[in-house]
């Protein structure tokens, strides 16, 4: 990355950082029970789901397309030199047994990891756990799939 574009490229980010994790709170996805409400679909009969999330998921994939759309019309972004594109491009083991293990792990907290980090400025109880079980388990992730950019598409492949 060229030098001239680091700060506002760095600016953006911390920009970011502060939309997402405000984002987080005032849609209340830092609430585990909020969150445990929304995943619980067998009380729809009872009137105790709560659908309210879905609103925000809509919202997200909403503004994703737009910029996506934007983007596309774009040679490079604003701040930085080429758009980075994913390097994997089909679904394989590892990506399905991941999905479920981290859909379990969120569906028993109601924590996902990007709002288990803001909470941090908050200090709930069990936080500590969570974070040091999260941090375990993606330690020992990376013990079982080889860590790495060229061995993950080795895999791939």
């Amino acid at each position: 990355m060229a030098v001239n574009l680091r700060l506002p490229y760095l600016a953006t980010a911390a920009i970011s950082g502060l939309l997402f994790g405000a984002g987080l709170y005032v849609s209340q996805m830092v609430d585990p029970l909020k969150v445990l409400r929304f995943l619980d679909f067998t009380a729809i009969p009872t009137g105790g789901w709560d659908p309210s999330l879905a609103f925000v998921i809509v919202a997200a994939i909403g503004v994703m397309f737009i910029a996506v759309r934007i983007g596309r019309t774009r040679q490079a972004p604003l701040f930085d030199t080429q758009f980075h594109q994913p390097e994997f491009h089909h679904i394989d083991a590892p990506l399905v047994g991941g999905a479920v293990l981290f859909g379990i792990g969120w569906g028993m907290s109601g924590i996902c990891p990007g709002p288990a980090i803001s909470l941090i400025a908050f200090w709930p109880d069990n936080l500590l756990i969570f974070l040091v079980a999260m941090l375990a388990g993606s330690y020992a992730g990376a013990l079982i799939i080889p860590s790495g950019r060229d061995k993950r598409l080795a895999l791939a492949r």
